[in-house]
């Protein structure tokens, strides 16, 4: 048993759906306590305190204590070349990409990144993360071995491409198949690790591989699958060039059996009307990269309207060809690409899109992301004055998100004053 004593911040419910001060439980003078890798009580300090009179306390003054961050789309084998100049998408996937991946058929190497990224990650107060791996099945050894060892939840499969990919980053749709499900059945529910069906996107698989991928997911229903959507329109138009048959680039995946509930669409910048209606009606989740749709170039992800139509949405850094591994950073950018299309998101909307909305989307709204008895103890304890800009901003502030909002727009890995992982400060 350990507590912790802040700041408190937490959400009760979906700041989308009902006012921001309706949907969060805060405490000025608040505390955590923990047990077992699990949050057993959280309220004001002197009750929890109370309650637990012989728990060693850890008092962080008036930091905040939060659901550790969610990182809902990522590449860990980008992690070498994140900050890259200069490319589009099909671009950055030929000149910086394809290279760098195809060094990770060496375990050593493989271990090497995921062990760096994990460092960065974790750094940044992230402490759950969904990651694509390479097509070399000791890529995803080297990430769910590095994230087993630090006790993480992490979540990622085997990249999957047998199409428009330098050969030696080519599997085949049997090899797909087969080395997927035999990396499903190893590391599944081992721990705090989950696999993800990962075909990259439809350019770069065959009707084949796709359909063995859907066939997979048929098999194993359990996992969740990820891939790419409507990222830029030069990639649309090319997946209509390559499935003249399907009738959007959403239906690619409807035909192989690749969309409904635990599908998770990365980008979804472009989608037609039709494809809203599907996605919605699948239940997908739709993951917005905001720092990736800048510094690509890709566009401005609709987060209004689409989190008007009900649709479930995760936030994620995209890293590399996202900028940034701070969720801070990420929130930051989803900020300005909303304001860019004529929304002004709440810092309530980012902070839960950050957490308890990222789990929600990656269908862990009852483990993680959430400060509340029997919820992981995945935890970040940031620092709202941790620079002199941000401390001098935070000094006039008026409400709790005035006080949030300077370290959402400025912050970094030095606001993070510590990062706990199943309740152990790491």
């Amino acid at each position: 048993m350990q507590i912790l004593q802040g700041q408190t911040l937490t959400f009760t419910d979906n700041p989308f759906r009902v006012p921001p001060e309706a949907a969060i439980r805060h405490e000025r003078h608040g505390a955590v306590a923990i047990e077992a890798g699990r949050i057993v009580a959280v309220g004001p300090a002197e009750e929890v305190c109370a309650a637990h009179p012989q728990a060693p306390v850890s008092d962080y003054g008036a930091a905040l204590i939060s659901p550790g961050f969610v990182d809902a789309h990522a590449h860990y084998p980008q992690t070498a070349i994140i900050a890259s100049w200069g490319k589009r998408l099909i671009d950055w996937l030929n000149h910086y990409t394809f290279p760098e991946e195809a060094r990770f058929g060496d375990p050593a190497h493989a271990a090497e990144i995921a062990a760096r990224y994990f460092d960065l990650t974790l750094a940044n107060g992230t402490t759950t993360t969904v990651s694509y791996c390479t097509i070399h099945p000791e890529s995803v050894e080297a990430y769910f071995t590095e994230a087993q060892r630090r006790g993480l939840r992490a979540l990622g499969g085997k990249t999957c491409m047998d199409a428009n990919a330098p050969d030696a980053l080519r599997d085949t749709a049997q090899s797909a198949y087969d080395e997927s499900k035999a990396l499903l059945e190893r590391w599944h529910g081992i721990d705090r690790l989950g696999y993800v069906i990962t075909p990259r996107f439809a350019p770069t698989s065959t009707p084949e591989q796709l359909s063995a991928l859907g066939a997979l997911w048929g098999e194993h229903p359990e996992v969740l699958m990820q891939t790419h959507l409507s990222e830029q329109h030069e990639e649309i138009a090319w997946v209509a060039e390559l499935f003249p048959e399907a009738r959007d680039y959403t239906d690619v995946y409807d035909r192989f059996g690749l969309l409904r509930e635990g599908a998770l669409m990365g980008h979804a910048i472009h989608l037609s009307p039709r494809e809203r209606d599907r996605l919605k009606e699948a239940g997908a989740s739709l993951i917005h990269c905001p720092t990736s749709n800048t510094f690509i170039g890709s566009g401005l992800f609709d987060m209004d309207g689409l989190m008007r139509e009900g649709q479930r949405i995760g936030l994620a850094t995209d890293t590399g060809g996202g900028s940034s591994f701070s969720m801070l950073r990420t929130m930051a950018a989803a900020y300005e690409v909303a304001h860019l299309r004529g929304t002004v998101l709440h810092p309530a909307l980012l902070w839960w899109l950050a957490t308890a909305g990222s789990a929600h989307a990656l269908h862990l709204g009852d483990r993680i992301g959430t400060l509340a008895p029997g919820y992981e103890a995945d935890l970040a304890v940031i620092d709202l004055a941790s620079t002199p800009a941000i401390a001098q901003r935070a000094e006039r502030a008026a409400d709790l998100w005035e006080v949030v909002f300077p370290t959402i727009m400025m912050g970094d890995d030095r606001a993070i004053r510590a990062t706990y992982v199943g309740g152990r400060q790491i």
